[in-house]
This record gives structure tokens, sequence and C-alpha cells, in this order.
């Protein structure tokens, strides 16, 4: 398999060379099954799962006839908390439940570096150099991305650590979607047009990743 490679830029959107991608993790085998069970878990452990309706037993009222059986032209009624009678109970509502699913370790890792190949194969891999604002601004941010080539495009940036200037700066922008470095999912990726990752952030996916 050939070396995959991808742009280094500076800040100032100059053009650095190009730095080796891990092929354990940019030069795999898609595998589409095991994205879609990787976006399947990413999706269903975010919901909380409390929708909630009274059925017949929660709600005022009790097994009394409401009117009598027969001689007033409506449908017989045993009770006024059944579906069928207004401010009764609801039939088959939902109910309080757990959405999370699980996936194996090994499964994930596939997935998330099937999501990583298909994003290398179509060279929307970008390094940065490095990334830190002394304030935060958002346009400082959006400069950015202007000088790579990345404005208007839905842009997954992927930092080392955790940098609260920086978490400001890209917060309020609708196509930047930041995270960390270890944290990084199949479903932020396959979301994604391009992949901006600084050096930092490269180097602790190959230590988290990479056996």
């Amino acid at each position: 398999m050939s070396e995959i490679n991808a742009r280094v830029c500076g800040l100032d959107g100059a053009d650095k060379g190009t730095t080796s991608l891990p092929e354990a993790l940019f030069g795999q085998q898609v595998h589409e099954h095991l994205l879609y069970l990787s976006v399947k878990r990413h999706l269903g452990n975010q919901r909380q799962g409390n929708a909630k309706v009274k059925s017949r037993g929660d709600v005022s009222g009790g097994t009394r006839k409401p009117f009598r059986q027969k001689g007033t032209g409506r449908a017989r009624q045993g009770a006024n908390n059944t579906p069928l009678m207004p401010g009764g109970g609801r039939a088959f509502g939902p109910k309080p439940r757990d959405y999370r699913t699980d996936l194996p370790k090994q499964q994930r890792r596939a997935a998330l570096a099937s999501a990583l190949s298909q994003m290398a194969s179509a060279n929307a891999v970008t390094v940065l150099e490095s990334l830190a604002f002394p304030e935060p601004k958002t346009r400082q941010m959006v400069e950015v991305l202007e000088r790579l080539g990345l404005a208007g495009k839905r842009t997954l940036l992927v930092v080392g650590q955790a940098d609260a200037n920086l978490l400001k700066s890209c917060r309020n922008m609708p196509d930047l979607n930041m995270t960390l470095a270890h944290q990084v999912n199949a479903y932020e990726l396959l979301n994604s047009d391009a992949l901006l990752v600084t050096a930092d952030g490269l180097e602790r996916m190959k230590e988290v990743f990479v056996k």
C-alpha cells in the first residue's frame, strides 16, 4: 500500500509540506456496516429516553360506568379512563427506556479507522502546525479557515488538549465542530467534509488509537 500523506499548513495558510499519516488509522479498508453500527450506537446513546404518556392506570377516574348501557345512542362504555373516552389514558404510548447499545472496542476502533481512511482517500485531511489564540475571538478562527480554503465546509477540528480560548473561538461557528483527539468518533467524521487536525492532535491520536 502506498504511503498516506496529508498537507501541513501554518496559521497563515502557508504550505509547510506534507506529513505521513499512520496506516493503522488512515490506510484501512472501509467497512460500511461497522460505520452503520457505530453511528447507530452514537446517536442512540445521545437519547434521553424519558418520553412518557399516561396510561389508563395513571389518569383520574375509575371503573364506574359513565352512562347506562342502552338507550343513549352512544357506544357502550364501562369506564371513563379508557383510551376511547375524552381525558382517558393513552393506549400503547411511549414509556421511559434506555436506548444505549454497546459495540466491542475492536469494532469501534475499526469503524473509526474506516471513517479516517475515507477522509484520507478523499484528500480531506489537513494538518495544522499549531493552533492557539491569545484571546477568544471567533473572527480569528474564521480567518484561519479562510486561509486554509475550508470556509463554508463542514469541518471537524481535532486538537490534542483542551484550550478554553480556542473552544470559545469555535463554538459559535455552525460549520465547525471541535473535539479532542482521544474523543474523535466515526459519526463526527462522517458528518464532516474536511478534517483539520493539529500536529499535537495527530500525535495524540497515534498514542491512543495505534497499538
